[in-house]
């Protein structure tokens, strides 16, 4: 509020002088104590310097000898060397001075805000003429500052809509690049919108998904850190907490940070700090000793060497973060570091950089017993201090490159080649176009340009802290973003080995939660970041083949997923093959039947002629044998991988043979009835079923179930189909019936001629003869329609091919009844009692009793 109360007045004074301007009597007269530049040098053409020599002022006469700050000071220096370098050149404004003057803000924004005022009117600070007209030119073109960035938006808002040019060295919130606000700023340092952004990029590449921010509370700490939280965000990072203090803050409030940090759970600390406020908040830290964090750290204090020496107790050793790219500017380390030409100034600045550079009293600053006497000709051999230090180099250059865009823009204007026109009428607006147009190279080689925020190309390089065995620390160049790539490949870290917290070389690990493994999938934790999340393993027939998947992947119906749920196999085909013992066992016992069924036709054949095969219709009797073989060999149909031929020919050669094998049975006990009803008085029923009606009832029986199959065939027939429903991890291979009802059908008419053989057999069973067929016909059919009735439950309850090996045994049983009731009790007379193989016996005269 203070900052913008200042604003405001400053903003009703220029209107206050403007109204005057336009009055009848259009003089000016200074209100209050002028304001005089610390630095200053005439000249054709004056540019304006903004720095901040001290940390803190007193608006009052008193000298403010207190905090001078040495680094401020070199970029004072290096605007001299610029200026000192122009006018020294026959190539850039030949025949025009520039000339200087520089203000010390103290770092304070309300003091900024009327350095600004100053350089905006024309002073006479060094006139005796206290009156001159308010339409004045304006004292400088341009100016060349603020290093901050809070108090470059307060100078921007006050000199933008004059089109004053202001060029910034180290200002880089990404605000000021909004030109609706800070038309006039421009700056030769990145937009923290890059540096947010690679700040973001390396968290990401190290795997640190749960970090803890720090930022200094002003434009430059506020807006960096809402950037890089916006990225972060997109990359999948989550903030644990983000803080915020002022180095002018009471010592509870960064203790209340220092808190935060010591209570929170990540191990990585994003620090978007100005270098006065890391300053003082590691002299906070070490007095808590809180080491082992990685700090993640921006370009205001990444690279300072003093900020390194401060760090006594290691606790930013191993930090990582982005910086201006290194450079060097020849002949200015020697011109910041020649000093004897300072005193010469005869500046109260001066006196006061002379004695704190040289711990030293000139005499009229009343030296104290213990303090050394000033000579004037003191030189820095031995001296180390922040001003002999020139690792700032970098900044330094960018305060050089804004020189010379000023000196540039002029060069153009005033339409210079070998003199220039000091006729043209300079105006702020017509250099600020220029200066965004100039496009130049430093003596350096490098290229210097303006984008149309009025920013430059975007690029740093990645540094790390490295100690070494002496104890001071190196700042290792580690890799490179550079802004104009692709996203994918703006971050580029070389081959080096990087030395993180605790000079440990294994990276460390920030995460609210481990990654999830293959196999799993991520569940947040109510109510917490999307960072902290579960771990839940895939359900059966899911994978996840990818750390930290968000969903599981339901694999396809002929795969499966293993054990580890992270890959889909394929499911196992399985049938009943010949292979596996319940296909070796039924294939067996089908084989076994069709063996004795042959033994049986063997044993008749050669007993054709004897009574009891005469007797029981040996026709029929060998038709019925080669049935119930077709009806073993039926079953070796079902075993094996199902095709569309197999699975056909399964069906339709079981619903025939059956049909077939039923049909010789229904003769013989139509034989039996017909033979017995024939012996009475009065009847010849055998002249009407004689043996050509026996075959013809065989034929027209199987002949129907032949039709069944015809049409069953070709309307929709069986087809080999993938069962995926029964097992999970197999794929059952079978025959579908295609027409339930052909399917049905054949079964239902098997079931009909088997119902009817049944009643007929029954019927006959207390026939008088010794040996009575029907009695052995009636068992077999009974135990045919039991099997068969047991059959329809278990083929429709039985899985996947368990349903075929029910049929099998069913088709077996069945057989094995047919051949058991009705052929062997006649072979075992045939074989161990031929003595009843007799015409007298078969016609019950015989002494013995039937069986």
């Amino acid at each position: 509020m203070k900052v913008i109360e200042v604003l405001g007045s400053a903003l009703l004074q220029l209107l206050i002088l403007v109204t005057f301007s336009n009055s009848e009597t259009p003089l000016c007269r200074q209100i209050g104590d002028p304001e005089i530049p610390q630095l200053y040098k005439d000249g054709d053409i004056v540019l304006g310097g903004i720095f901040y020599f001290h940390s803190s002022w007193k608006n009052r006469e008193e000298l403010y000898k207190q905090n001078l700050n040495f680094r401020e000071f070199q970029f004072a220096q290096t605007m001299r060397f610029a200026i000192e370098e122009i006018n020294n050149s026959t190539d850039l404004l030949p025949g025009v001075t520039l000339g200087y003057n520089i203000y010390d803000t103290c770092g304070s924004i309300p003091r900024s805000i009327k350095v600004a005022l100053a350089l905006n009117n024309n002073s006479e600070n060094r006139s005796s003429n206290p009156e001159m007209p308010c339409t004045r030119p304006l004292q400088v073109q341009a100016i060349v500052g603020e290093t901050s960035s809070s108090p470059s938006t307060a100078i921007g808002t006050l000199i933008g809509p004059f089109q004053i040019p202001l060029i910034s060295h180290f200002a880089t919130c990404a605000c000021l690049s909004d030109k609706t606000k800070y038309p006039s700023f421009l700056r030769t340092i990145p937009s923290d919108y890059f540096q947010s952004r690679a700040l973001a990029q390396i968290v990401k590449h190290f795997g640190w998904t749960w970090v803890g921010a720090v930022r200094t509370n002003d434009d430059y700490g506020n807006n960096g850190m809402a950037i890089f939280t916006e990225i972060a965000e997109q990359l999948g990072i989550c903030l644990e907490y983000s803080v915020s203090f002022f180095r002018t803050d009471p010592t509870e409030k960064i203790q209340k940070v220092i808190k935060t940090i010591q209570t929170s759970t990540s191990k990585v600390i994003i620090a978007f700090v100005s270098h006065l406020d890391m300053d003082v908040l590691i002299h906070e830290l070490s007095n808590y000793n809180l080491t082992g964090y990685q700090w993640v750290g921006s370009e205001s204090w990444i690279f300072d060497s003093q900020i390194a020496l401060v760090d006594k107790n290691h606790i930013l050793d191993g930090a990582i973060g982005v910086s201006i790219p290194d450079t060097y500017v020849s002949g200015l380390r020697e011109f910041i570091l020649d000093v004897m030409p300072l005193k010469s100034l005869n500046n109260e600045l001066y006196t006061e950089f002379w004695e704190t550079l040289f711990s030293c009293k000139f005499k009229q600053s009343k030296p104290a017993e213990n303090d050394r006497e000033c000579t004037g000709y003191e030189n820095l051999t031995g001296v180390e201090n922040s001003f002999t230090d020139m690792s700032l180099m970098p900044i330094f250059n960018n305060v050089y490159k804004g020189v010379y865009a000023v000196a540039h823009a002029l060069h153009n204007i005033l339409r210079c080649e070998k003199t220039c026109n000091k006729n043209v009428r300079l105006d702020p607006f017509t250099i600020l176009q220029q200066i965004k147009k100039t496009n130049f190279r430093t003596k350096e080689g490098e290229e210097v340009y303006f984008n149309e925020d009025g920013d430059p190309a975007a690029k740093y390089e990645v540094i790390n802290w490295q100690r070494r065995e002496n104890g001071f620390v190196e700042f290792v160049t580690v890799g490179i973003y550079d802004a104009s790539l692709p996203f994918d490949k703006q971050l580029k870290l070389q081959n080096k080995s990087l030395i993180w917290a605790q000079s440990s070389t294994q990276v460390p690990v920030s995460v609210c939660s481990e990654k999830c493994p293959k196999g799993t999938r991520k569940v947040l934790q109510k109510g917490k970041p999307v960072c902290c999340h579960d771990c839940i393993r895939c359900g059966e027939g899911e994978i996840s083949n990818i750390t930290d998947a968000v969903i599981c992947v339901r694999c396809s119906l002929e795969s499966w997923s293993n054990e580890r749920r992270d890959a889909c196999i394929k499911k196992k085909a399985v049938f009943l093959s010949y292979d596996e013992i319940m296909g070796i066992l039924l294939a067996t016992a089908a084989l076994f039947g069709m063996s004795i069924t042959a033994i049986v036709t063997v044993i008749f054949y050669r007993n054709r002629k004897t009574p009891l095969v005469r007797a029981n219709n040996s026709e029929l009797s060998f038709l019925l044998l080669f049935s119930l073989t077709l009806c073993f060999l039926c079953s070796l149909t079902f075993i094996g991988q199902p095709s569309k031929w197999s699975c056909m020919l399964r069906h339709t050669a079981f619903g025939i043979t059956f049909v077939l094998c039923l049909s010789c049975v229904l003769g013989k006990t139509m034989v039996v009835l017909m033979a017995f009803k024939a012996t009475l008085p009065g009847r010849n029923l055998m002249q009407w079923f004689g043996p050509t009606q026996q075959r013809l009832s065989v034929l027209g029986f199987t002949l129907v179930q032949v039709i069944i199959c015809i049409l069953w065939l070709a309307i929709s027939p069986p087809f080999p189909s993938k069962n995926f429903k029964e097992f999970k991890q197999k794929i059952i291979l079978e025959c579908a019936l295609g027409s339930a009802v052909g399917f049905w059908s054949v079964l239902g008419y098997i079931g009909l001629l088997a119902l009817l053989c049944f009643i007929l057999a029954f019927l006959a069973r207390k026939l008088p003869d010794n040996f009575n067929e029907a009695k052995f016909i009636t068992f077999s059919m009974l135990i045919f329609c039991a099997v068969w009735i047991t059959f329809i439950p278990a083929y429709i309850s039985s899985p996947g091919n368990f349903s075929v090996a029910v049929e099998i045994f069913a088709i077996l049983a069945s057989t094995f009844g047919l051949l058991i009731c009705i052929f062997i009790p006649k072979c075992y007379i045939m074989l161990l009692k031929p003595e009843k193989n007799t015409k007298k016996n078969m016609m019950g005269k015989g002494p013995q009793k039937s069986l």
